[in-house]
Order: C-alpha cells, then sequence, then structure tokens
C-alpha cells in the first residue's frame, strides 16, 4: 500500500489506531539490548506459543479480547528488566523469568488479576501501575514517550501513536521558513552535547547559495555507559526519522543519512526495518504524500572511533576518510558533507522536533528553564539503587535524580560525586545536589551535560582513579591530529598512572593543571577541549584526595592498589604458615606456631595470602 495524499495518510491513521484497539488485551515484552541480553526474546516466543495454544481469541473475565504480543523498545528501568507491560492495566513485571510466561498469562492475560510478586514494591508497598512507580513518577518523558509502550518494529503502530502528523503539518500547512522559526522560537538546543540553537543550525544551511543539501543524524554514542540515542533508534524510530524529515523539507535536502556507532546492531536492524516501511507506504522516497518533496535516507555504520562523534569527523568517515576533525570555518552549515551545507544534529534532538511542530514552540519551552527548554534524557548508572533509562525537565536538580528516581546510593552507601557528560565531562559533589542541571548552570561548576551520561558515585570511590580511567579512555580515543590533545593527554595519562602507583610528586598537581588548561584552550575540537575536564574538576573539589597519594601514599577509597598493605594480625595469626607457603614471592616470613610477617617492600599485594588464611588473620590497610 502507498499514500498518495494527505487524505490517505489520515485514513490510514484511523485504520492503525482502530487495529489497536481490536487488541484489548496487550502484552508488551521489552525488546531493548539490555533486556535481549537478559532473555526478553525467549520470553516473547513463548508467549505466542501460550497464545497459539489458548486460540486465536483470549476471554478475560466475561468478555472476548483479542491478544496482541509485541516487541517494544527500553522500557528505562534496565536495573529490574526483562520487563513486561500489560495493557490494559499498566501492570509492568519486573525480572521476568521464563517460567513467569505461564503464570502471567493464565492470571493476568485470562483473568485480568495481577502477579503482585512480580511488580515492583518499596517500603511494603506494591506498585502495580508503571507509571505509579517512583522511577517513572518523577520522569516527564516527551522523547521516550513511546518507549516500551508500542511495537518497535511495526510502523502501524508508530503511526497510530502519532508517527508523521508533525511531518504531514509541516509539509502540508507550512512553509520552510514558518518550520525554521517555530524550531527556533522553541530556543530547541542540540542534545548531543554542545547545546547550539537547532533553529540557527537550520537557519544556517537554509540560507546557503549552494542548493545541494544533506540532513545528517549523529548516532555514534561513544560515551561508556550512555544509551539514550540507542533506545530512540531501537524502540521508537519513525520519531527520529520524521525529525530528519521536517529538517530536510525546512532546509531543502534531499538526501539524509544515519550515522550510527558499528557496536549499535540492533539500532541498525531496527532503522533499516522502519526505512523501508515507510518507503513501501510513501512516506520515504519520491514525491511523499504526492507532492514534490522527495527524501532518501541511508544509514552508515560507525568506524568504531570516539572521535567520529565529533561533526566534521563524522562526515569525513561516511565519505569514506578517517575520522578526524578538521579546522573550521568552514563550519558543517557551510560546507559538510561532501562539502555541501550540511545539518547535524544527533538522535534526541530530532526526536524532539515532531511534537514542537505539532504542540507548538510555547508549549516545549512550558518544560525546562528559560535558557534550556524542554526535558533530556540521561543514562543513570554507578552506585545508584535504580539504573536506566530517565528523562526529566531541563533543570531538574542533581538529588532529584539520584535520591527521588535512582533511589539514593546502593548498598547503604554515601553520596560523593556524580561524574556528567561521558569521559569528557566533569565531576559534580554533594555541594551541587540542589543545584539545577542545565546546559548554563552545569558549566559554572566545570563540567557539562554532554549526551548525557550520569555516573553516580559513593563514598568508597577514588576519586583519583576515576579521573585516570577516563584520561585513559580519552587518551586511547584520540585521533592524534593535533598536537595539544595527542601529546597532552598522553603526558596527563603518565602523571595520573604515577600518582595512582604511590611515585606522584608535589610538582604532579601543578603540571596537571597547567596541562590540562592547555589542551582546554588549544585542542583541535571539542571532543578534545573536554578531555582534561574529568581531571581538572576533579582536582577541583577533591584535591585533598590527590594530596594524599602523593604526600601520604594513602588511598582514603582503598582502591589503588599500590597504596594498600598487606597486614597480620598477630593476635589471630596461628603460624600455620599456609601464608607463606601460597606466596609466589617470598615476602611472608614466621615459625611454625608462631605469628608470621608480611615484608611490605617484597609483597606484590596479589591476595594470595588473603584468600589462604583459614583464621582472617590477614586485613588490608590503604
Amino acid at each position: 500500500m502507498r499514500l498518495e495524499n494527505r487524505t490517505q495518510a489520515v485514513e490510514y491513521r484511523d485504520a492503525c489506531l482502530k487495529a489497536l484497539e481490536q487488541e484489548t488485551c496487550r502484552i508488551l515484552i521489552c525488546g531493548g539490548t539490555g533486556c535481549l541480553a537478559g532473555g526478553s526474546g525467549k520470553l516473547y516466543e513463548r508467549f505466542l506459543e501460550l497464545a497459539k495454544d489458548t486460540d486465536a481469541s483470549v476471554e478475560i473475565g466475561p468478555e472476548i479480547a483479542h491478544l496482541g504480543i509485541h516487541k517494544s523498545g527500553c522500557h528505562g528501568f534496565c536495573e529490574m528488566g526483562p520487563l513486561v507491560r500489560i495493557e490494559p492495566y499498566h501492570y509492568l513485571y519486573l525480572k521476568v523469568q521464563l517460567e513467569d510466561c505461564e503464570e502471567i498469562f493464565r492470571e493476568t492475560v485470562l483473568n485480568g488479576r495481577p502477579v503482585q510478586r512480580l511488580m515492583y514494591q518499596q517500603d511494603g508497598r506494591i506498585y502495580p501501575a508503571q507509571e505509579e512507580i517512583p522511577f517513572y513518577a518523577k520522569q516527564t518523558r516527551v522523547v521516550l514517550e513511546n518507549c516500551g509502550h508500542i511495537d518497535a518494529e511495526h510502523i502501524s503502530a508508530a503511526i497510530a501513536a502519532g508517527a508523521y502528523e508533525g511531518f504531514a503539518k509541516a509539509l502540508f500547512t507550512m512553509t520552510p521558513e514558518e518550520i525554521i522559526q517555530v524550531i527556533t522560537d522553541s530556543k530547541l538546543r542540540g542534545r548531543g552535547g554542545a547545546g547550539f540553537p537547532t533553529g540557527k543550525k537550520w537557519s544556517q544551511v537554509a540560507r546557503q547559495p549552494e542548493k545541494t543539501r544533506y540532513v545528517v543524524c549523529n548516532g555514534d554514542e561513544g560515551d561508556p555507559g550512555a544509551f539514550m540515542d540507542r533506545s530512540i533508534m531501537e524502540g521508537d524510530p519513525h520519531r527520529m526519522i520524521e525529525g530528519m524529515m521536517i529538517a530536510a523539507f525546512a532546509t531543502g535536502a534531499q538526501e539524509g543519512y544515519i550515522y550510527v556507532r558499528a557496536e549499535y546492531p540492533l539500532a541498525v536492524e531496527r532503522l533499516r526495518l522502519a526505512i523501508r516501511q515507510a518507503e513501501e507506504l510513501g512516506m520515504l522516497g519520491d514525491h511523499i504524500l504526492g507532492t514534490d518533496f522527495s527524501f532518501h535516507l541511508h544509514i552508515n555504520r560507525g568506524a568504531g572511533a570516539f572521535v567520529c562523534g565529533e561533526g566534521s569527523a563524522l562526515t569525513g568517515s561516511i565519505e569514506g576518510n578517517r575520522g578526524m576533525p578538521r579546522v573550521k570555518p568552514p563550519r558543517t552549515v557551510e560546507q559538510g558533507l561532501w562539502g555541501k551545507p550540511t545539518v547535524l544534529n544527533n538522535v534526541e534532538t530530532y526526536a524532539n522536533v515532531p511534537m514542537i511542530i505539532l504542540k507548538g514552540a510555547d508549549w516545549y519551552k512550558s518544560m525546562g528553564t528559560e535558557g534550556s527548554p524542554g526535558t533530556k534524557a540521561f543514562a543513570l548508572t554507578g552506585n545508584v539503587c535504580n539504573t536506566g533509562l530517565i528523562e526529566v525537565p531541563m533543570g531538574t536538580t542533581l538529588r532529584e535524580i539520584v535520591f527521588d528516581i535512582g533511589g539514593g546510593i546502593k548498598d547503604g552507601g554515601s553520596f560523593k560525586a556524580v561524574q556528567t557528560g561521558g569521559p569528557s565531562g566533569g565531576c559534580l559533589t554533594e555541594e551541587h545536589l540542589d543545584e539545577p542541571l542545565d546546559f548554563e548552570s552545569i558549566k559554572k561548576f566545570g563540567s557539562i551535560i554532554g549526551s548525557g551520561g550520569l555516573v553516580v558515585m559513593d563514598d568508597h570511590t577514588c576519586m583519583v582513579e576515576v579521573a585516570r580511567f577516563f584520561m585513559s579512555f580519552t587518551q586511547r580515543e584520540s585521533c592524534g591530529k593535533c598536537v595539544p590533545c595527542r601529546e597532552g593527554t598522553k603526558r596527563m595519562l603518565e602523571i595520573l598512572e604515577r600518582i595512582v602507583a604511590g611515585k606522584g610528586v608535589e610538582d604532579d598537581l601543578y603540571t596537571l593543571d597547567e596541562i590540562g588548561n592547555m589542551i582546554k584552550n588549544m585542542a583541535l575540537c571539542g571532543l578534545g577541549k573536554s578531555a582534561p575536564l574529568p581531571v581538572l574538576s576533579t582536582m577541583r573539589y577533591f584535591r585533598e584526595e590527590y594530596e594524599e597519594h602523593i604526600f601520604e601514599h594513602k588511598c582514603r577509597a582503598g582502591v589503588c592498589s599500590a597504596m594498600q598493605k598487606y597486614i597480620i594480625n598477630p593476635d589471630l595469626c596461628k603460624g600455620c604458615t599456609k601464608c607463606a607457603r601460597n606466596c609466589p614471592v617470598g615476602a611472608i616470613s614466621g615459625t611454625v606456631k608462631e605469628p608470621h610477617h608480611i615484608d611490605t617492600e617484597k609483597c606484590i599485594k596479589c591476595g594470595a595470602c588473603m584468600s589462604s588464611c583459614n583464621f582472617k588473620a590477614i586485613y588490608v590497610e590503604s
């Protein structure tokens, strides 16, 4: 079937809604990468078997209902996967195993009864509905509103949920200039990290004299632990595609490219499926909906380099070159892909566009802050009880995110810091818990929002080791084109490795600060400029830990093995000699039935002595 005009598009949407309404019971099995890794694919197959055995129609109470079984995208509550949602009850079942399927089918699908043991419980209270769970109740889902709620693999489900209505409005009732003005008035800012005004970028492309233009989507989400864009591409790909189509119509582009990191095979699979289905329906390709507007989409898999998330490196990679940033100007809006004007935004940015066109700029500005309106998706990870994907209004405080949505620190630990903005971001501490999380506020404290990674750390975290870890990543991922990043990050990493090895000197703090600021001011691209932020921010807020490592050879968190000392408690040691016999370097001495002693100079801190001691006489002193 191919839609030839807007009337047919409306009729098709109504048909999709009617078909969806006939499913008076619907099972949505999380088909995101995380839940699939936990076995949700087998759950899907099992529910299909149970439905087949029961018949095409399923009796629910006094009614006969049609049952729908679907793979959805990521629900977001990754800590609790695999997840299964049952409509129309809004039940969310957590950590579902294969053996649970029959009970769910029997109790809920056939009889409408909840399986309470699979529901979220806190402080003695059971939360049957997904929206009531504190993890979800505190969120405002705009970009992620369909993820986990619709079939991720069928365009009919997306259209029933409103897909392409914003595009149809833009195509048939607005001029390109009016579209750009609405996006400008909304103050939508790029969600990829830089926060550049989206409307300004589009207008810069639209006014270029060169008429061959491109729309590019940056899906190369390279930050460790970040999966916001991945979840959108897997769970609601048509929303992102629709945003790209609106951008193309507004700027006069007829070709678009989605650049997806190679480590996202499921996202690539679902994007290809979504593009094919949209083309078959006439929503993509030539003469869309019978108009003169044509738009073709292509997918490029990333080259596996963190630096390819930078705009000019990304376009260079699509062209078949090594992904390396280039000197600017000219900028991407002037000379981007193949030297032509290019709109380049990330997945989340495009996913915001359709709703802004449908509901208007004032609606969008009603959320968030004056300078940073709208919502932001974050990947909440680390030492927090509820890890997963969240979406909150810009300006939400860290305290609300970590303690209300995240459920606080794991295992009763104390909050220490949050790493924001990924490996090239910075740390925020307890004093920042009540500060608004938006583009302007966070910059004042030496950090960035970046693409949206939030790594929560507790009091057992060594901040010097954290800085070393992130510097190791950015140094390894440096493209090597500019000296400040190529050499500067290497020198900083060498100093940090020396400090955590207990060999730091007083001048190291001065040198780290000097090199870090040099890279920040002189690196070629944005990724290079932000590379030293983890070090500079931890030195700013946790300088005493650096000083303890250097002057006292002490790691208060007990993480840095070079600072550890294995000690034998003479009151507990029985002199059995087992520790001495297991020591690979002969660092333990003593006679039989007498307390033994560890030579800390010889000790290589392998832990063999501690694991072999039957009397728990050996402990680690940091």
